[in-house]
């Protein structure tokens, strides 16, 4: 197969989580590499891994998988004899049994998500994490003691521990558990769909 891809649809999508509004785009070759991840399920609905959309492809071929749900934004690969849609989320004709871990480690992106990508201390947009207790101050850096928050209370906050602000803090601090959150730890975005599969809510 070849590499061309080429972004057939009429419509774009706006934003990067959930699609919401679409505007008109004119076609354009896109190279694969830039194409979106897709997600790939289990045969029982388990999230199992984000694959590149050249492998995510190659499974759709070669009958390994099959098309949940397609992505709103028409990414096709073509050779010289067919055509494939790249989809948004994939799942496995056949269940493979995966190892459970339960300790998920603490990255950006999974602290992010915890906290519903809010600041733990305003509930503003968050765009950094802080340590609850400073680290100067022999605080850890583990789930128990990272919250995301917004650059301006991160700032204020600084080495200070809360009681010294009379600040409170607006979300619980536990590490999420669950086969998925080790997935979710590793992403950087969530494609259209992903959420159904993610469990987000289960920490």
């Amino acid at each position: 197969m070849g590499t061309a891809v080429r972004e057939n649809s009429e419509y774009r999508q706006r934003g990067s989580r959930t699609p919401k509004r679409l505007e008109p785009v004119p076609d354009r070759p896109v190279p694969l590499a830039s194409a979106p991840r897709v997600l790939l399920l289990n045969a029982s609905y388990e999230a199992l891994t984000a694959l590149p959309a050249r492998r995510a492809v190659v499974m759709l071929l070669g009958g390994k998988a099959d098309v949940v749900h397609e992505h709103p934004v028409e990414v096709v690969v073509r050779s010289v004899d067919t055509s494939v849609r790249v989809p948004s989320v994939i799942r496995l004709r056949e269940y493979v049994r995966i190892p459970y871990r339960t300790q998920v480690p603490m990255t950006r992106a999974a602290l992010m998500h915890r906290d519903g990508h809010r600041c733990g201390y305003c509930n503003a947009k968050a765009t950094t994490v802080d340590h609850v207790v400073p680290r100067s101050r022999g605080g850890a850096h583990n789930w128990e003691n990272c919250v995301a928050s917004c650059a301006p209370c991160n700032h204020r906050k600084a080495d200070k521990l809360l009681s010294e602000l009379g600040w409170e803090l607006h979300v619980p601090l536990v590490a999420p558990r669950g086969r998925t959150w080790r997935l979710v730890s590793q992403l950087r975005e969530i494609g259209p769909y992903w959420e159904d599969y993610l469990y987000l809510d289960a920490a």
